[in-house]
This record gives C-alpha cells, structure tokens and sequence, in this order.
C-alpha cells in the first residue's frame, strides 16, 4: 500500500468501536460533527467545524493492529487500524507490555468498569422491556416469513383436481370416503365417479357396509355411473338397485351377486331390467337358496357374459353324506350364454360331469373350464369337451375324484392343452404317464400332492419329448420321486424353467440344491425344503449361506423364492447378513421371499426392512408360494 496516499475514515458516533476506544482511552470524547482527516505528513492536522486541534502527533505505524492483552484474564482484545497510521498518546498506547509495564492495569479498570456498567444496565427494567419487545418483533417476523415462504411453496392445495384424484385412487373406499371430510374440494373429488370404477359392498370380503338401501339406490345415479367392477351383497340385490343400476350404470362390465349368506330371496317378480354389457358374472351359491326364480329374469340379459364364475359351498360343507340340492339349472343357464370363454364351477357340489357336458355343448369359444374341489366329477364329460372346445388351453381338475381307466380313453395329443391341474388327484401311475407323454404343448403343470408321480412316471415323460415347451411345474410333496431321477430332470431342462416347486422333498438336500442352482439360470419361481411338521423329520443340517450366495451368483430373475426349513435345520451365523446383502443386490426383481418364522426369518427381514423393502420377506404360516398367478387365465379366474 503507498503511504503517500491520503486517507480519510469516520467511525460512527454510536458504533461499539467508538465506545471501546473512549473507554480504553485510546480517543477522547469529542462531539457528533467532529470529521477525522488523518494524512501521512508531520504537518498533518485534525480539522472540526468550530475549532482546530493544534501540534497533533502522528506516527507511522509498522504494524496493522494494536493487541490489548490481559495475561490474567486470558482476555485478548485487537483494534485493526486504517492505513497503519496511529495517534500515538504516551499514556494509554503500548506495543509491548515490557515497555510499558502500566498499561495493563490501565486497559483492566477500563474493561471491568465498562462490564460492571452493562451487567448493571441488564438487571434494569428498561432493559427488561426492551428485551420484550426485541423478542417479540423477532417472533412477528419470524411469522410474517413463515407466512411468506409457505405462500410461495408448492402445496397439495395447489395440485389440479385430476392428479388430486389420482392420488386418492390408491385408498380404499374407507379412506376416500375419510379425505372427503377435509374441505369441501376434497369432497367433491371423492364423490366424483372416476373414484368409483370398482367397488364392493360385501362387508364379509372388504366391502363397504350399506345401511340404507333407499339412499344408497339414490347414489347410484350420481356416484357410481363410471363403475366398471361392482360386488352386491345378499341386501342389495333387489329390483330396484338392478333397475338403477341397468339404467345409470352403463360401463358396468364385472358384477358380482353373493347370494351365499342368504336366508330368503327378495320377490323379482317386478324386475324388468338388469345390467346387459357384462363381460364377467359371478354367483356365490347358497346351500338351500334356489336361484331359478331369479335367474329366468335376467336370461335374456347375460348373452355377452364371457367369464362365469360359480362359487359353491365346499368350504362349508361339514359332512360328505349331507343331502345336496341343485339350486342353479345349469342346463338351461348355459342356452343363454354362447360367448363364454372361462367358466369356472369353483367347489359347487351338485356339479357333475351333465352339467359340464351340457356347458361345453353351447360354448364353442371356450378356453378354460375349472372344475376344482367339484367331488362328482369323474372326467366322464372330458371327452366330448375336448372335441367340442377346440380352443380349450386350460384345464383345471384339482381335488376332482377322477377316473383313469376314462381318462386313459382321451385322445390327449389332439387337444390344445398349454395348461393342466390334476393336483390332489388320485390318478395312478400309468394314468399319469399316458396323459403327459401325449401333451406336446404343455407349458404349465401342477402335479401337487400325486403320492403315484414316481421315478417311471418322470422317465416315460422326460423320453417322451412333451418337455420341450415345459415353463412352470409344481411337484410339491410328491414323495415317490427319488433325487437321481430330478437330477437328470433338472440338468437336461432346467436352462428353460422359469417355475420349479420342489418343496416337501426330504430326500433333496444341500448336495441337489447345491449342484442344482447352477442350472437354473432363468428361474423366477424357486420353492425347496420341507415344512417343519412334515415326516419324516430332516436330520442333516442345511448351510443356507451357501444356498443364498448360490442364489444370487446364478438367479438374477428370481421374483419369488421360498424356503421351508426351520431354524432347527438351518445353519446360519452373524455373518449371514453379508449373504444376504449379496441376494438383495443380485435378484433386484425379488418382490416375495417366504421363511419359516424363527430368528433366521427375523434376520433376513430386518436386513429388507433396512434398505427400505418391506414387503418382500414373509412367513410360511401367513404365505405359500404357488404357480397360479403365471396362468394364461389367472385374472379370470379370480373371485372374492
């Protein structure tokens, strides 16, 4: 800096610098108009409006800022100084204390006579108010910004009214009817009928409860007129409700009518009109309620129905004996509906092989016929369906008492068959050979529960070439098959399995899985081990770190894994988290993993819970995994 320049600076007359100097003595108090001119010559002056300072001293200075130190106190105080010059006063200004050995007991009366007056002047009511009032005004501006930022923020008021009924989509109809008591904006978008495309009013399965039926048919017209799914229970379906909804309701496509807690019917001798574009009916039977009363009005209403779903009552049914009543015409039922593509006669007791023979007779677009847990069922019918229903891809027997000497009767290798469920079944073994071996096309098999699947069984099947379109196979708790001959079943089709359920097998341990794994690179669906209180009980203790560090090496499109060993069996340590760390990070498609509940199960799912995915581990009392949701038909044929 060149100290030829001229400098000119003003200290503020209520600036703390100003106070700290005339305290420390270091200027003197001089009044408010005074203007100090300092320049770098001896002939320098000090100049004020009214008088002039005389013979003022200046020195040039080679240090930037004076230290005013008190070793005592550990106090250490610097006043920076403009341009290096300094007023030089013999008695208050020091640059080292061995010079001038007075100044700090100077600098030291001046603090604490400074300190006494302000912790005199705090304890001061004037002080007290205007603390008060410093801390109020804070307060108020703190509000007033507040107030300003979230006027300029982004809130859910601000969102439109469609992605506002976007979001409430995903409550269920409780909580819609909950956010319509926020606001009156809010109300009026959950009472809006985009939010009602599916609804159901069956308290037993979820529904909403209706109370006034009188009210509620009111509604109908106004809030359910974009409805697409809708399920009545036994209350609701009256003439009335039928004729609004007929009337008000016209992209009405899915309906359901539970009828299963019924104890007397409503009269329909006044109903005159019924929805007439449904793709999908469903009836939940009763055990003694005829329905033919009210079906004859609704028949020349049901031609466009595509899905029928019949729900019987197999789950209610305590005893075998038990007389059983056909409360459905099927024969005539099936007259009405020509276009039926899925029918599913889900544990209806009274169903036999009539009533699917006259079914199949009027129904030329068929693709897939369940018979599941229909008892009366022999396979009798299955060989005219098949050469009526040239579409029929989907063929689901599970739990039906079938016969195989008229099974083995069926010209299989003619049918288009992609999919087969014979699971609980108590086919024998040549039955079961002769129907696989003659089933090119078969993509999906559950052979669940066959205590007749045996190792023959398997050879005949793999030498037969039927395998090669083989996606998805459940052979769980089938017992007859040996380790050797899944072995070979593995290696030579494993690369194309996308599904495998080898759960219920003691005899498959670490040794099969371990070698196994390797081979089935494309597998989504992977079910292994025994459940804890099947026999006969697993001795072997199974090092499931390996099983899960193989996992993640060779299954990057796992979706779905189970396994039901129990803690007892299992071999784990601390450092397992590490193995599954690697799965998590592997198998990043893994939405379902399904363990026997124990300290193994809590390990795993704490370690999801921690990278923020908690729905994936799961416990074989609450879950199982299956091969159903893989059906060509799966959405079909789901009801309740």
């Amino acid at each position: 800096m060149d100290h030829k320049q001229n400098w000119r600076f003003s200290i503020p007359q209520n600036s703390l610098l100003r106070k700290r100097m005339i305290q420390g003595g270091l200027i003197n108090q001089q009044p408010k108009d005074r203007v100090v001119n300092c320049q770098g010559s001896n002939n320098n002056y000090i100049k004020e409006e009214s008088k002039v300072i005389k013979n003022p001293i200046y020195q040039m200075s080679k240090i930037n800022a004076l230290l005013i130190s008190n070793n005592t106190s550990k106090f250490n105080s610097v006043l920076y100084l403009f341009n290096d010059f300094l007023p030089i006063n013999s008695e208050i200004i020091y640059y080292n204390n061995e010079n001038f050995p007075d100044g700090d007991d100077h600098i030291r009366k001046a603090e604490l006579n400074w300190t006494s007056k302000k912790k005199h002047f705090r304890e001061t009511e004037e002080w007290k108010i205007k603390k008060a009032r410093i801390i109020s005004k804070i307060k108020a501006m703190g509000k007033i910004n507040l107030a300003f930022i979230i006027s300029k923020m982004q809130t859910i008021e601000t969102l439109p009214d469609k992605l506002l009924e976007h979001i409430f989509s995903y409550l269920n109809p409780y909580q819609k009817l909950t956010v319509g008591k926020v606001c009156k904006r809010w109300r009026k978008i959950a009472q809006g009928p985009a939010l009602w495309v599916s609804i159901s009013f069956r308290p037993n399965h979820g529904g909403l409860q209706i109370l006034n039926v009188d009210h509620f048919t009111q509604l109908i017209g106004t809030r359910f007129t974009d409805t697409r799914s809708c399920e009545l229970a036994t209350d609701l379906i009256t003439c009335n409700v039928l004729h609004e909804m007929a009337n008000k309701c016209l992209k009405l496509e899915h309906l359901t009518l539970d009828f299963s807690t019924a104890m007397q019917l409503h009269d329909f001798t006044d109903l005159q009109f019924f929805p007439s574009r449904l793709k999908s009916l469903t009836l939940c039977l009763s055990e003694n309620i005829f329905l033919e009363g009210f079906l004859r009005k609704v028949y020349t209403f049901v031609s466009c129905v595509e899905n029928l779903h019949i729900v019987g009552t197999y789950e209610k049914v305590e005893d075998e004996e038990e007389e059983v009543y056909e409360t459905v015409n099927m024969h005539k039922l099936k007259q009405y509906m020509p276009n039926l593509r899925v029918v599913n006669l889900w544990g209806v007791p009274f169903i036999n092989d009539e009533h699917v023979d006259a079914i199949s007779s009027n129904c030329a677009h068929l693709e897939c016929l369940c018979v599941n847990y229909c008892n009366k069922v022999t396979g009798s019918c299955l060989k005219l369906v098949l050469q009526r229903c040239k579409k029929l891809r989907s063929l689901f027997l599970a739990h039906a008492k079938l016969d195989g000497a008229i099974l083995q009767t069926i010209e299989w290798e003619k049918t288009q068959i992609e999919e087969l469920d014979i699971r609980g079944t108590e086919l024998k073994e040549d039955t079961i050979a002769y129907i696989l071996c003659r089933l090119p096309q078969i993509r999906w098999l559950d052979a669940s529960f066959l205590e007749n699947f045996t190792d023959h069984v398997m050879d005949n099947w793999m030498n037969s070439g039927a395998l090669k379109n083989l996606q998805y196979l459940n052979l769980d708790t089938c017992d007859s098959l040996n380790e050797a001959v899944l072995i070979d079943f593995v290696i030579r089709y494993g690369q194309q399995m996308l599904g495998l359920i080898l759960g219920g097998h003691h005899k498959l341990l670490e040794y099969f899985w371990m070698n196994m794994i390797p081979n089935l690179r494309n597998i989504n669906i992977l079910v292994m081990g025994i459940a804890e209180d099947c026999c006969p009980k697993v001795n072997a203790k199974i090092h499931i770190d390996q099983f899960i560090d193989c996992v993640a090496q060779n299954c990057p499109k796992l979706t779905r894994f189970e396994i039901r060993w129990d803690d007892e069996t299992l071999r784990f340590s601390d450092k397992s988290s590490k193995f599954i760390d690697v799965l998590r990070m592997k198998c990043l498609k893994l939405h379902s993993m399904v363990l026997s509940d124990g300290q193994y199960y809590e390990l795993v799912r704490s370690n999801f819970e921690r990278a923020d995915r908690m729905s994936v581990v799961r416990t074989t009392e609450m879950c199982k995994t299956g091969l159903l949701h893989v059906s060509r038909y799966y959405n079909q044929l789901l009801f309740n």
